[in-house]
């Protein structure tokens, strides 16, 4: 499967984003989708080949392994990768119809396209909860459909046209485990970074709001709060040249008059 197309709308949808969101999308590359095909696919390539049950009964061991795996655990989490990718499409498309518009009327109609206002802040959102819930639900899904994320050696089973209870065995059980362990905790970990994005943007959100709304009330305030000032005090403090000249007649008039009398 060609991951390349995927890489790089998510690499686009990098400018758009957040800080945190920025970290989600660089463990999705390195720890989700660098791992599946590097590692993951090749661990799972001939499941159903490795799939080997202690008959010879024609067709037993189909009924077996459609029984236990009735979704391949390699298609269901490249299908969580792509469910979790695809809404950040969303925050792509809307920066792209602020363009057309822009270019349609011929002006520009937004300070910055790709600003977090108006309706990119609802798309967004939209964006994080779409991607929480499709994290959420592939693990569910996960869980009951493989009775959790362990990986058993050996099978029983005992479906038509099986004769009777024969036991089935897993290729690479441990090692396929542990990649279930890796993608669980990858997904547990995109999830809360999506929940700390959600209340990150909704603390900047409030704080944005609230200073736009009482902070300019608070400089009114403070400057109807200033004490008056008289039209003398404005006259003194903008010629204060004509208060030195009168003290310094005033103390020559006091001198002639002390030496007259003397």
């Amino acid at each position: 499967m060609n991951w390349g197309f995927l890489e790089n709308v998510l690499s686009g949808v990098n400018k758009y984003s957040t800080v945190i969101g920025r970290i989600w999308l660089s463990v999705v590359f390195l720890f989700r989708i660098l791992v599946y095909v590097a590692a993951a696919e090749q661990v799972w390539k001939d499941e159903q080949k490795d799939f080997l049950c202690n008959t010879r009964q024609p067709g037993c061991e189909n009924a077996c392994f459609d029984h236990f795996f009735p979704i391949s655990q390699i298609r269901l989490w490249a299908l969580q990768l792509i469910m979790v990718s695809t809404p950040s499409l969303l925050v792509a498309l809307h920066v792209a119809y602020r363009e057309h518009r822009e270019a349609k009327h011929k002006k520009k109609l937004y300070k910055d396209k790709g600003s977090m206002d108006g309706g990119l802040f609802l798309t967004y959102i939209l964006s994080l909860v779409f991607k929480t819930v499709f994290e959420v639900g592939s693990l569910l899904i996960f869980y009951y459909l493989y009775n959790g994320f362990e990986v058993p050696i050996m099978l029983q089973c005992s479906e038509s046209p099986c004769p009777n209870t024969v036991d089935c065995f897993i290729s690479k059980a441990t090692e396929k485990k542990i990649f279930l362990y890796i993608m669980g905790c990858t997904s547990i970990l995109c999830i809360v970074l999506n929940f700390v994005e959600l209340m990150y943007i909704a603390w900047k959100r409030a704080w944005k709001c609230f200073t736009r709304r009482y902070v300019p009330m608070e400089e009114k305030v403070s400057l109807y709060s200033r004490p008056p000032v008289s039209i003398v005090n404005k006259f003194v403090s903008a010629d204060p040249t004509v208060n030195t000249e009168d003290s310094i007649t005033q103390q020559t008039h006091t001198a002639e008059n002390q030496t007259v009398q003397s």
